[in-house]
């Protein structure tokens, strides 16, 4: 949870340094998932070995692209607009909502049993 902090902190101080250098959040968020793509991918191939398990089927790549357009690449353009936009302070402050929305849909859609420890836990983050 550490390493996650002080990941958003990073992304904020360097996203804003971006923008002073007048890029624009498409380029931003494209070079940024590019990047870590290229990263990944020599790791992917060493750890999970693909030569080995059988072809996905076409529920597994609509779901894996679905990932990658929406979850991904748009949340990408977005942050970096709205970083533009706001500041890099205002758009940290949404780093509180992640494990309340997390608890919230994991009960609604998965119906996970929410616990008394979950509710002191996210009164806490505030």
């Amino acid at each position: 949870m550490l390493g996650a902090a002080i990941s958003y902190a990073c992304a904020g101080i360097f996203g804003r340094r971006f923008r002073t250098l007048g890029c624009s959040p498409l380029v931003t968020a494209s070079g940024q998932v590019t990047a870590s793509a290229l990263v990944l991918f020599p790791l992917a191939l060493v750890v999970e070995q693909p030569w080995g398990q059988p072809l996905p089927g076409v529920e597994v790549w609509g779901a894996v692209i679905g990932l990658a357009l929406f979850s991904t690449a748009l949340a990408y353009i977005l942050y970096f607009r709205i970083l533009a936009t706001a500041g890099a302070t205002n758009l940290l402050l949404v780093t509180f909502l992640i494990p309340i929305s997390a608890i919230l849909l994991g009960t609604a859609i998965l119906g996970e049993q929410l616990e008394p420890k979950h509710l002191i836990g996210s009164n806490r983050s505030f």
